[in-house]
């Protein structure tokens, strides 16, 4: 079967699946969706163009960030063990939600309107076996490839724009345009992994615990993030990135709109392309800057659970 990406205005590719779908572009049974774009000739070639000082930044927010997590999720809960008093000897126990911090949504987690996962598979089939985990992507090696940082908050402040992250702010695919022209990225390429600072994680550290606990009383905060319509999609899809991340609780605005153009909806279930979310961008920022270059080497590994919903992404830009 061939592999050649089909453009935007093709999809969906089956009839009967959701808006927008490219089920079976590599193949019914397929796991990986868009992270079969990072292949080994892409990996090595953006290892050999990215690493060159060494330097490494870590993209993971501590998993106790959010107290409590957005989303109703449970609380993080670290217990030390110490196993045989008095020799010096312990063991520690950690409980969380896998998405109540930094975190990839895998294909389980998100569904289409019509209750379907990518490639078609089916919520019994989530319940049932281990169809669409994330354990797929850790067995073919994890996401790593060429990363890029779309600094939005750096841009927005050399704007003097005023933008209050806690509300539903929608950033268009224009001014996504806008960000990388500044930045001098005059292109993309295949399987690239995207990041998108916006420098919600930074203002929620910022809070005190009372308006952290009344930012998510409410089940799901408002949020900044990419907007959710049919042209931020086509911008993605057209530039064939592997994966794209913010430093937001949901990527695009929160709440979701009541139309069919919901990012989650095209990108989990529809293509199969990983979302990042709430990942610590700032001293990724302060690289790039120090740097004046946005690009740079990228490596994730899930945890490695068999039939996973979502997991942190233990992420490293390397430079």
């Amino acid at each position: 079967m061939s592999h050649s990406r089909p453009s935007f205005d093709s999809l969906p590719l089956r009839a009967d699946g959701p808006p927008g779908n490219a089920w079976g572009l590599y193949g019914a049974s397929d796991q990986l969706g868009t992270l079969n774009l990072l292949t080994p000739a892409r990996i090595a070639a953006a290892a050999a163009a990215e690493i060159r000082d060494g330097t490494r930044v870590p993209t993971d927010w501590p998993l106790d960030s959010m107290q409590p997590p957005a989303f109703g999720r449970q609380p993080f809960h670290h217990q030390i063990v110490h196993k045989w008093p008095p020799r010096p000897v312990n063991d520690d126990v950690v409980t969380f939600n896998t998405q109540s911090s930094t975190q990839w949504d895998g294909f389980r987690h998100y569904g289409s309107a019509d209750g379907r996962f990518y490639n078609g598979t089916t919520q019994e089939q989530i319940m049932t076996t281990d169809e669409m985990g994330t354990h797929a992507w850790v067995e073919t090696g994890g996401i790593v490839g060429r990363g890029v940082l779309l600094d939005w908050a750096a841009w927005a402040e050399r704007q003097d724009r005023k933008v209050d992250v806690h509300s539903s702010h929608a950033i268009t695919a224009a001014v996504l345009d806008e960000v990388a022209a500044s930045q001098g990225i005059a292109a993309f390429l295949p399987g690239d992994i995207l990041f998108i600072r916006t420098g919600f994680t930074e203002s929620y550290d910022r809070m005190a615990a009372e308006a952290r606990a009344a930012l998510t009383k409410d089940y799901a905060p408002d949020s900044i993030g990419l907007e959710s319509s049919r042209e931020t999609l086509r911008w993605l899809w057209d530039r064939g990135f592997a994966a794209v991340a913010g430093d937001q609780p949901a990527l695009e605005a929160l709440p979701f709109p009541k139309h069919e153009h919901v990012l989650h909806e095209w990108l989990l279930p529809g293509w199969g392309m990983p979302i990042g979310e709430l990942f610590s961008l700032k001293r990724l920022s302060e690289a790039c800057a120090e740097k004046k270059r946005w690009t740079f080497f990228f490596t994730s590994m899930p945890i490695y659970v068999k039939g996973g919903v979502a997991s942190p992404p233990n992420g490293i830009a390397i430079f």
